[in-house]
């Protein structure tokens, strides 16, 4: 019989919370993107060998989810835009999250919470990569080819560009609406 557990964070909560992840941030600065990537994967494959419950999992294929979207060469992310996912994996590159990953059962609670906020604050985002790559699977299996990530078709490139479009549309009127507050 599954269990539903709801919790609330408070303004007090998220100023706290938001004080981990800058530090995250700042600690992360020093390294570079491949190496944030990197601790993310690391990550990924260190709660792979432990048994996490299935909130927690598929919260890390939401990470996995979003390494993806750096990682991926036409899709092109740039700028603020790349930036603002990097920074999202900032926190997993902090060696002093806020539960230690080896903590039996909890260790990765708090990276699953840090997770589902970046997911919230980059949902246009990753709205607009998962349309892309549906579109990029439908067309590779319509035209009977796959794509050269160093020279996408026209068809690609237009897709993806107003895709990039729709979600800095979308971020912008979901920031104003939240009066200017990030975590990323």
């Amino acid at each position: 019989m599954p269990l539903t557990i709801t919790f609330q964070l408070t303004d007090r909560d998220l100023t706290h919370l938001g004080e981990v992840v800058n530090k995250a941030k700042a600690n992360a600065s020093a390294l570079g993107e491949a190496d944030i990537i990197r601790a993310a994967r690391e990550s990924l494959k260190d709660a792979g060998k432990v048994e996490v419950a299935d909130f927690i999992r598929e919260r890390l294929d939401k990470l996995d989810l979003l390494v993806q979207m750096l990682e991926d060469r036409v899709w092109e992310l740039s700028g603020t835009d790349r930036a603002r996912i990097t920074n999202a994996l900032a926190y997993f590159a902090d060696p002093d999250d806020i539960i230690p990953d080896n903590v039996p059962g909890f260790g990765f609670l708090d990276d699953a919470v840090v997770i589902d906020l970046a997911c919230q604050e980059l949902r246009h985002d990753i709205e607009a990569y998962q349309d892309f790559c549906k579109f990029r699977d439908a067309e590779e299996k319509r035209r009977g080819k796959s794509v050269d990530p160093l020279s996408p078709d026209q068809w690609l490139r237009t897709r993806r560009a107003q895709l990039h479009d729709r979600m800095r549309r979308r971020r912008t009127t979901l920031w104003e609406s939240r009066l200017g507050r990030s975590f990323f």
